[in-house]
Formats: structure tokens, sequence, C-alpha cells
């Protein structure tokens, strides 16, 4: 039985990985723009609105994932991904003056979240390739 119930199998593992990286990438470069918060800028900028809406529904996302994790690794690295948007969205209601620590958290999650998401991906046996027929 796999030990897997959402990344249960080596394809699944690769996405998952992918995302974690691609949205780490994000993350870092999220240190080069200062957020004011939704809470700190007296129109709310439409652009501010839009990615709360989609922090809540990716953090929704993932919170859901973690509790149809099977394993500790699976349920781990989920967790971290929530963790990661849940800071992002903090981040953005909040502003970077309010809750420093938010950007710098989003970065260790995601990198953990890439470290497990690697030892997932590698726990998969390589697809061996299938043996010549003889003529």
């Amino acid at each position: 039985m796999n030990e897997y119930g959402v990344l249960n199998s080596r394809k699944r593992a690769l996405i998952a990985l992918i995302h974690s990286i691609f949205f780490l990438g994000v993350a870092c470069a999220g240190f080069a723009s200062v957020k004011a918060g939704l809470i700190h800028s007296a129109p709310a900028a439409t652009s501010d609105v839009i990615l709360l809406v989609i922090y809540l529904i990716v953090a929704s996302i993932l919170a859901w994932l973690v509790s149809l994790s099977r394993s500790l690794r699976e349920r781990a690295y989920f967790a971290l991904c929530t963790t990661s948007a849940t800071f992002g969205l903090l981040r953005t209601i909040f502003g970077d003056a309010t809750f420093p620590i938010a950007q710098y958290m989003r970065v260790f999650m995601l990198s953990s979240a890439v470290l497990v998401g690697t030892g997932i991906y590698r726990s998969f046996a390589r697809p061996e390739p299938e043996a010549a027929l003889p003529e």
C-alpha cells in the first residue's frame, strides 16, 4: 500500500516540488518590494485585494491537503506550504512594518518544504526502462 495520500506517484511529487521551488523564488523576490499592508493603506489597492483572495484560496486548499495526507512526511510538506501561504496572507494584510518576520518565515517554510518535497520525490523508485525483448 502506498504511504502517501496526495503525492502518491513520482509525477505528482515532482509537480509539487517544482511548485515549491517556483514559489520559493517568488518569496525571495518579495524582499525587493516592501508591502504597506491593507490595513495601513488608505484606499485598498485592487492588486492587494486580489492577492489577499489568492492567499486565502491557496492557504485553504493547502490546509485541506494537510487533512488528506496520510504519512507524517506528506503532512509536514503540506503544513509547511500552508504556513508559508498564511505568512504571505498576514504580510498582505498587515504589511512589512507591522509584521516584518512574515517575509523571512515564508522563505524559511518554503525552503523546508523544498527539502521535504525532495525527500518525498526521492522516495519513489525511478522507473526502470523496459528490458529489450529478444528478437
